[in-house]
């Protein structure tokens, strides 16, 4: 079950509210969104409605990039790409212990939204959290650029051993890779064989989808 400082960490995202007492550029950024754009509970209902928001949203992290330089300058080889996901590409980092995740945010309405998947991925999986450290700009598309620590599978996931702990920590399996916690107003998907792997015996949910939905009380 999840503490009650993840719950009220969970809640202020969800919520709109701005996060305090963290200084990493998700959160900065995620928080500056939260002063100009509401934080939607509508899921994909109003996605194309949304366009507009997107593109200013956009607008405003191109900004924000160019006042603190946080562009991602360094070039990523073809010797070092592993693989391509629905939204992200992703790199083998030079240090060889972690990956480097080029990511469009495709699956999201806003960039808020994005932000906020990555902050409530970095609460839940702790253990696979995102590191944002910067943005490129490729063929006129945005990209947010992620670190995260490199986990090679040593067997095939068992989904009933996934579905296990996310229903003890309150998610309700809706369909297939998909999963709600309609307590904490969050939508969880894709979370098939591919996203979550194992090694010794732990569960890494390397990738995930969340949503923010209204909390049913």
């Amino acid at each position: 079950m999840l503490p009650d400082d993840t719950r009220h960490k969970i809640e202020n995202i969800t919520s709109g509210t701005i996060i305090e007492g963290q200084q990493d550029s998700c959160t900065a950024i995620r928080n500056s969104l939260c002063l100009r754009f509401a934080t939607s509970t509508a899921v994909k209902k109003d996605f194309e409605s949304k366009s507009v928001d997107k593109e200013r949203q956009a607008n405003f992290i191109e900004e924000y990039c160019n006042k603190y330089n946080f562009w991602y300058l360094t070039q990523l080889g073809e010797d070092r790409y592993l693989t391509r996901g629905g939204e992200a590409r992703v790199y083998l980092h030079t240090d060889n212990r972690h990956v480097i995740k080029l990511n469009d945010g495709v699956y999201y309405a806003t960039w808020l939204e994005f932000l906020n998947s990555i902050l409530l991925h970095n609460i839940i999986f702790e253990n696979t959290s995102y590191e944002l450290v910067g943005f490129v700009k490729e063929n006129n598309i945005l990209y947010a650029v992620l670190e995260q620590a490199f986990v090679i599978s040593d067997a095939q996931v068992d989904l009933e051993d996934v579905k296990k702990i996310l229903e003890f920590n309150g998610f309700e399996n809706t369909r297939r890779s998909d999963y709600a916690h309609k307590e904490l107003g969050l939508i969880l998907e894709d979370i098939h064989d591919e996203n979550v792997i194992v090694n010794s015996e732990t569960l890494f949910f390397i990738d995930s989808v969340f949503y923010t939905i209204s909390p049913v009380r």
